[in-house]
Formats: structure tokens, C-alpha cells, sequence
């Protein structure tokens, strides 16, 4: 009888178990699983230079072949697939019935605090116990939240398709990795002959402690996740609540009836240290890191609300996230990334933060190459995924529109006027005015700004200038 699958994937995230999967499958004779084969920034394995014969250069320009290869692999051949892995291949997987779907979860705390032990520790395997490295992982409830919504986003993603193309998945969870018969039921789904005596144990499980012994900031975190149904901490695919839209990054007012819906590199820190000066206080006193739940909830309680986003002209948002998240190195920049589009994509900045010897040529010349870059990824082009601050704003306001329709959707050039007469509207009175946003670092972009930029710039963001209007930069 014929095999029910071509190939096979599964889907895991960071620290879930899928290196302990991939071994077990890998014992089974007629079974290959070849790692991250659409991880952005190396191709299968680190240090390797090709999957299956094709390189990562070969990937990135047709990232088909790869599925190709490994549909015509010896035996029945499969990777494992993460939410950040290249978007490209995504409908393929999910739409094909004759790829076998695994999804492998686990409680996205344990995964979250093993993700910052690894962090800390070096450790990402662990084969000799003798060996094994020891650090306290510490909760940071932002980045948390930022880390489930990424999974909860996936795992919809995931299950809606199935659910529409009539498919099923072969659902395992963390804690069932470590029963021989469930990794033979793997095996008898996949349509394989083969079974497991015993398993694979050379990977080890490396902090087998509890919670509380591994995050020394505990009664932080309990805290913190109080706030949470504490199904929402479970299994998927039945993740509550189901967020999308990007509902924790939204930010209110503690006095007045305002709600900002934030597009990623926009003048996000002007906004909110104004509605903080609104409500006479400072900005760590403005609600934020909302649930669906919680802005419900703050809907009800505040009628007579008003939301309200900001859009930023293309050149400059683009230039804003080019400076704050890939030239630097300073925290919060996108590290993994900027190593990526230095190798990949050939971006001329330096290895380490740009000194003084960085002049606005250089800077010029890394801009237009980064808004190629761009125009590639969001084109789906680049095995980087889209990050929010660079995709299209009328991208990120539909996705906005999911959960909440903002009132006024304002240019930059315009909150000066429009931020304090909404205020007045609303019975505010006296109205603090709004700061213009301080120039990018080392350079301003009215230091390089030229047609040659604006066209760029209009490549890359072609739906955003016939959508919101938008014409030539002006400095």
C-alpha cells in the first residue's frame, strides 16, 4: 500500500522538544528529518553548508527546490518548521494534504523560561548530564506576552488552515516525548514500517527542576500571570485568548477616554509621552499590555472613548527602523537579523555598532540597500520574516481592524493640531502640545535624503503611497 505522505513537517518552536523528535524520528531506518530547513538564517543545521544538496543561497532564491528535494529524498523525508521560519513555503505545507503535519507544544511558560536558561547558560543540547551548565532564568513579562502572542498567532494560523482544507495533524505534546509508543504511533501515521524498541536518549533533558526553582524572579512572574486564563497556558491548538491585531501593544490613558493603536516605528515614544502629560503623570503610569479581555473591559468602563493611530511617511518609518533595529547593536535591535542581511542580502554596515569613521555615504549606501531588502521581504522574497516595523502600515492596519477600527487615523505632520483639539473635544482643557520627534542616529535622513531614496522607498512601499496618498518625503 502506498505511504499517505510525500513528506512531512514539524511544527515546533524553540525549546519545545523538537531536537528529542527529530532524533527519535531519525532512528526509525525508512525516516529522515533534516532540521530547520527553512530556518532564515542557516539552511537545515548551523555551519552547514547546503540541505539535501541545496545550498542556502539556492533556498533563498527558490525556496521550492528545497521542498523538492526533499519530497525525492531516500525513505520518507521531513523538517521541522518554526512561526519565524520562511514564510514562502508556508501555503505549500499547510495546503498540500500529502505533506504529514506534526505539531509538537508544550506549556509556552516552560518553553519561555528553558529559551532564557539557554540564553544565559551557552546550552541549547545537553548528551553528558556531567556537563550540564546551571543559571536562574528571569521573567520578563513584556517579552512574554510578545513570545505567547508570536505563538498563539501561528497556532491559529495552523488550525484554521487544516480546518478549511479538510486536513488532520498528529498532535504531540511536550510530555508525550518521552513514550516509546507514542513516537510508534508517529511512525504508523506517517505510513512507515518501522518501530522503536527503545529511545533515542543520548539529548537529555536539561533543567528538570520546577518553576520555582528556575526563574528567581517567581513571585514576579505568578504575578504577572495572573492575569491570564490559566488554560491560555496549556496545550494548543485550544489557545485563549485568541489574540491577534497586536491588542497588547495598544496603550490608554489613565484619566482620559483615549486609546492609541500604535503602527511599529512611528513616533511612538512622541505620542505616549504626550497622553502621559495629558493625564499629569508619567508614561509608566499608562495602561498598557492589554488582553482582548482587559480592553474590553476598558471599552465598557470608558464610554465616550476615542482610538486614534499615527502613520509616518514610508521614507521615514523605514529609515527609523533601519537605524533603531538593524545599524545598531544596542539592545532591542534585531541581532539575529542584521547578521542575516549582512550575509545574505549583503548589507554594507559593520560587524559591530558603526563608529566614526562612518560617514553619510556609508549610510546612504546601507539605506537604499536596506530598502531593497524590504521591497524583497515584503514582496516574499526574503526568508526574513516581516517584522511589524518595516511591513506596509496598510498591512498593519488591517490587522489593526481585526479587533478595533481607530476613530482618526492621523500623518505625523498632523498630531501637533489634531492630538490637542481630539483632547479639547473631549472636555480636556489645559492641553499639553505634542514633541516632534528627535532625528535618527548617526545620521538624519535629511542628511542623505534624495530622489534616488524616494524611489526606493517607493518601490518597497508602493501600497502604502497609493493607499494613505502619500507624496515625495519632504526634509
Amino acid at each position: 500500500m502506498d505511504r499517505p505522505f510525500d513528506y512531512f513537517v514539524v511544527f515546533g518552536e524553540m525549546r519545545t522538544g523538537s531536537n528529542f523528535l527529530e532524533s527519535n524520528l531519525n532512528a526509525l531506518p525508512t525516516v529522515s528529518c533534516v532540521g530547520e530547513a527553512f530556518n532564515p538564517h542557516f539552511v537545515g543545521y548551523p555551519d552547514r553548508e547546503d540541505c539535501l544538496g541545496v545550498t542556502e543561497e539556492a533556498r533563498n532564491r527558490d525556496p521550492m527546490a528545497l521542498i523538492q528535494a526533499v519530497k525525492h529524498a531516500q525513505g520518507l523525508a521531513g523538517f521541522r518548521f518554526f512561526h519565524d521560519h520562511d514564510p514562502r513555503v508556508l501555503e505549500e505545507i499547510l495546503t498540500n494534504p500529502r505533506c504529514g503535519k506534526i505539531i509538537l507544544t508544550r506549556n509556552p511558560v516552560d518553553s519561555y523560561v528553558s529559551w532564557k536558561i539557554a540564553q544565559e547558560t551557552g546550552q541549547w543540547k545537553l548528551t553528558n548530564v556531567a556537563k550540564r551548565k546551571e543559571a536562574k532564568a528571569r521573567f520578563d513579562a513584556r517579552e512574554f506576552k510578545a513570545h505567547l502572542e508570536a505563538l498563539q498567532e501561528f497556532q491559529i494560523t495552523l488550525m484554521h488552515t487544516l480546518q478549511t482544507s479538510g486536513q488532520t495533524a498528529f498532535y504531540v505534546a511536550y510530555e508525550d516525548l518521552q513514550d516509546v509508543e507514542v513516537m510508534n504511533g508517529i511512525a504508523a501515521w506517517l505510513g512507515v514500517p518501522d518501530r522503536l524498541e527503545a529511545l533515542d536518549n543520548n539529548l537529555k533533558r536539561q533543567n528538570p527542576e520546577p518553576l520555582s526553582e528556575k526563574v528567581e524572579n517567581f513571585d514576579e512572574m505568578q504575578t504577572a500571570l495572573a492575569a491570564l486564563d490559566r488554560f491560555n497556558l496549556s496545550r494548543t491548538p485550544n489557545f485563549e485568548p485568541r489574540r491577534g491585531a497586536a491588542v497588547p501593544t495598544y496603550v490608554a490613558c489613565t484619566k482620559a477616554p483615549l486609546l492609541y493603536l500604535p503602527v511599529r516605528s512611528g513616533p511612538e515614544a512622541e505620542v505616549r509621552a504626550w497622553m502621559a502629560a495629558l493625564d499629569g503623570g508619567g508614561t509608566e503610569a499608562l495602561l498598557t499590555d492589554f488582553s482582548q479581555k482587559s480592553l474590553r473591559r476598558w471599552m465598557r468602563e470608558t464610554p465616550g472613548h476615542r482610538t486614534f493611530t499615527v502613520l509616518r511617511h514610508p521614507v521615514a518609518r523605514a529609515h527609523h527602523a533601519f537605524c533603531s533595529k538593524i545599524l545598531t547593536t544596542e539592545p532591542g535591535s534585531y541581532g539575529s537579523i542584521r547578521r542575516t542581511l549582512r550575509r545574505v542580502h549583503n548589507l554594507p554596515i559593520p560587524e559591530d555598532e558603526p563608529d566614526a569613521a562612518w560617514s553619510p555615504g556609508d549610510h546612504r549606501a546601507a539605506f537604499l540597500s536596506f530598502l531593497d531588502f524590504v521591497r524583497a521581504n515584503l514582496s516574499g522574497q526574503s526568508a526574513v520574516r516581516q517584522d511589524a516595523h518595516w511591513a506596509s502600515q496598510a498591512a498593519v492596519l488591517q490587522g489593526v481592524a481585526n479587533f478595533a477600527l481607530p476613530d482618526l487615523v492621523l500623518r505625523e505632520e498632523e498630531v501637533a493640531g489634531a492630538l490637542p483639539a481630539l483632547a479639547r473635544r473631549l472636555g480636556r482643557d489645559p492641553v499639553p502640545s505634542v514633541a516632534q520627534a528627535e532625528p535618527d542616529t548617526p545620521y538624519a535622513l535629511s542628511e542623505i535624503y534624495d530622489d534616488e531614496i524616494e524611489d526606493a522607498a517607493q518601490k518597497a512601499y508602493a501600497r502604502d503611497y497609493l493607499v494613505f496618498g502619500f507624496g515625495n518625503w519632504r526634509r
